[in-house]
Order: structure tokens, then sequence, then C-alpha cells
């Protein structure tokens, strides 16, 4: 995708995700992709946006729970290759494979199915947003360690001044747009 084609794009897409300020408490912007969603056309733009960001030779789109799942299984349909859902612990039966991450305050677990991804798969993340980085750099760790090579990490929109960018440093990364 061309730089021009990114930003209009880009220009298309933004007034269908709503800004919440004080959601869900004071001082947050909660960024609701619901408009999107839900608008035809808008998503078909946005899965093909994001289509454009993944090399030919990918075996798998990996999703982050939940918002991750909606994108990510209609881009892997899309692309006619298989999806991944990454989840939150307790909710795959087993057996699955886990990674516990730090957050800022505690600790939370990722969860992938055991052999869903085989050993070598060219795999790319995708998550809707892309904030302080901490849940993607899990994600892609999880997939990691279970022999997946992640060749890049792709998000709908990125939270500017978050820092994820720079958790994320050494891998590719991509987002359709920034705010």
């Amino acid at each position: 995708m061309t730089s021009q084609e990114s930003s209009t794009l880009a220009a298309e897409i933004r007034p269908f995700i709503r800004d919440l300020p004080d959601y869900p408490s004071s001082g947050i912007t909660f960024r609701d992709i619901t408009p999107l969603l839900a608008d035809p056309t808008a998503f078909s733009r946005t899965i093909e946006g994001l289509a454009g960001l993944v090399p030919d030779d990918t075996d798998f789109i990996a999703g982050m729970e939940a918002r991750g799942f909606m994108f990510g299984a209609a881009l892997a349909h899309h692309l006619g290759i298989g999806f991944v859902p990454i989840r939150k612990a307790g909710k795959l039966p087993p057996p699955v494979k886990s990674y516990t991450y730090d957050l800022e305050y505690g600790q939370a677990t990722v969860e992938l199915r055991d052999g869903t991804v085989p050993e070598g798969s060219r795999v790319v993340l995708l998550d809707d947003v892309l904030a302080t980085g901490g849940t993607a750099q899990a994600g892609a760790a999880l997939l990691e360690h279970n022999g997946a090579q992640v060749t890049d990490l792709i998000f709908v929109m990125e939270l500017d001044g978050l820092g994820g960018r720079k958790v994320l440093e050494g891998r590719a990364v991509s987002a359709l747009l920034a705010v």
C-alpha cells in the first residue's frame, strides 16, 4: 500500500471511530470501533487495507482477544488462510500453551490452543489497537515460544504517545491510522 493509499484509507475510516472522552474513567479517551464494524463499506475497506499489510507467504492470521478476533477472522477469510485466536487465560479448552506477562499493576496470561499453529508457520498478529504494546508483545512471544515465525504485527489504529511502537522495537509494525 502506498503512502497516498494509506492516507486516503485512514481518512475514509477515521470518521467511523467514535471518541469517548473520560470513558471508562476520567482522563481516558476510549476509541469505539462499533460504528466501523456496523458500516459494511467501512468495514470492508478496513479489511482490504489490512490485507495490503500482510505478506503473501503468510500461513495464519492470529487475532488478540477480543476485538482482534473480529478483524482477524474477516481478514483470514479474505486472504483464504487460517485464523488463530489468542485468548485470555481460561477461555480455551485444554491442552493450551500460555504466556504470562507483566502489566503496570500485576500480570496477565494469554493462551493458544496447543497444536493450532504448526512449527515454522509464518504468522501475522493482528489487534484493533496498538496502545502500550504489552499485549501484542505477549501474543507474539506466545506464538514464537510455540515455534511460529511472527513476521508482522498489524493494527487498525495506533494510539500516539503511549509508547507501543517502542515496546515492539525490532518487529515489523504497521497500523492503518494513528490517533
